[in-house]
């Protein structure tokens, strides 16, 4: 592969790496029934004046299935922790007993699961947006370097190794994406 080019494909797969590697972030967020504190990633708290994780200023734990205890780090913490979560359209009520704040995980309705399989599959579908991007970019660095002067063969070459790329990776995304739905299908 020409030195012209190979920048381009690894800097493709690179980025095409983070696209799944968020899809799998997003897809973590979304609850299947069981607690995990990766359910409240993205919840931030004003700690001191600094909006900060709940994840940075608590100690998150799931004692069981249908439970998550958040410890915060500093007691004064609890009620903005509590309003934050409430606040957020998780559809979860603390319990506040001044030491930690329960969260008590219900079981999902069968129409609760359906909204979250059309939240995977929209996710999955923004994944796929983001590599056939990354595909688009990647092809037109691809022509640039042909108008500067790289042989029309090693182009092709490209444009196809980056197809091949972009393919691997959308059967990675519905992977994730079956998986996913499985799993929130699952009573």
């Amino acid at each position: 592969m020409n030195e012209q080019v190979q920048p381009v494909i690894d800097s493709t797969k690179e980025l095409m790496d983070k696209a799944l590697q968020h899809l799998a972030s997003e897809l973590n967020k979304i609850r299947a029934g069981k607690a995990n504190p990766s359910m409240l990633d993205g919840l931030v708290v004003d700690y001191y004046g600094a909006p900060t994780a709940i994840g940075q200023a608590a100690n998150i734990s799931a004692p069981d299935a249908r439970t998550l205890v958040i410890q915060p780090w500093d007691k004064s913490l609890i009620q903005p922790i509590e309003r934050c979560i409430m606040e957020s359209n998780l559809g979860l009520n603390p319990q506040n007993d001044g030491e930690v704040i329960r969260l008590n995980i219900p079981p999902l309705t069968e129409e609760r699961r359906k909204l979250l399989v059309k939240t995977v599959k929209s996710e999955g579908e923004q994944a796929k947006i983001s590599v056939r991007n990354i595909r688009k970019d990647a092809n037109e660095k691809i022509k640039r370097l042909q108008k500067d002067g790289l042989a029309e063969d090693i182009a092709k070459d490209s444009e196809a190794r980056i197809q091949q790329l972009t393919d691997s990776h959308i059967v990675k995304v519905d992977e994730q994406v079956v998986v996913k739905e499985k799993e929130v299908m699952t009573v």
